[in-house]
């Protein structure tokens, strides 16, 4: 009974499962379209300041993590300063080669913006060596001295980084239009992210331990995709 049962209703399961796989979205355009309908939705009874709100939208695309909800801290006016400097043609710097990919080219070619990461420049090992720092350190000196203004720092990975900016912001040798505070751990994270918001300097920041390079990378995104007119 049991065999002649599972033999029945195989054209049933096998029309079940058809009929799931005709439901599966598979067009990208698409896909990233009811992704953020999914997002708004969960975040329909919420309020978020209407500068922000797409840049907190697309860190949770990239994460599916709704604790950035809460944890997205930006300094006033921070979207549209950033917006201001690309449309200027900023140099965007990031910490990893990983960020640095994970930034849309085209979008950054459309503003006249070039991409920007020093992490494996031989002068980086090279002073890393000497004195004994990191080469993310050391990377954002090389950047203050190959650099012009207006920059932004996106840094995804290393609080070393960030707390470089921050030594050269408040001795002035260095004025970003905007640093990414998006590095990811738990040795000198979150203290380096807090030493960033101390400054006064525009910053978006992602709070507590939490960031990566895809997050560093999504934001910069949504701040390109806002400043050539792109949707989301």
């Amino acid at each position: 009974m049991n065999l002649i049962t599972r033999d029945h209703c195989s054209p049933c399961r096998a029309r079940e499962s058809n009929q799931r796989f005709n439901e599966v979205i598979t067009n990208p355009a698409e896909i990233e379209k009811r992704s953020f309908e999914i997002i708004s939705e969960k975040l329909a009874d919420r309020e978020f300041d209407p500068h922000q709100i797409n840049v907190i939208k697309r860190v949770i695309h990239t994460t599916a993590d709704f604790d950035y909800a809460d944890n997205m801290a930006f300094s006033d006016g921070a979207v549209m300063i950033a917006k201001e400097a690309l449309k200027n043609g900023a140099r965007i710097v990031t910490d990893t080669n990983m960020a640095k990919s994970g930034i849309n080219k085209k979008a950054a070619r459309q503003l006249g913006c070039d991409l920007h990461c020093f992490i494996d420049a031989p002068e980086v090992a090279e002073a890393a060596q000497r004195s004994g720092f990191t080469r993310s350190r050391e990377a954002v000196d090389r950047a203050a001295d190959m650099l012009d203004n207006p920059m932004i720092f996106v840094v995804g990975n290393a609080p070393t980084a960030l707390i470089r900016l921050y030594e050269l912001i408040t001795a002035r040798a260095l004025s970003p239009s905007l640093i990414i505070a998006a590095a990811v751990g738990f040795v000198n994270v979150v203290e380096s992210k807090e030493m960033i918001m101390e400054l006064d300097v525009p910053y978006i920041a992602a709070k507590g331990q939490k960031g990566g390079s895809t997050v560093a990378a999504a934001i910069c995104n949504a701040l390109l995709y806002e400043t050539t007119g792109r949707s989301k």
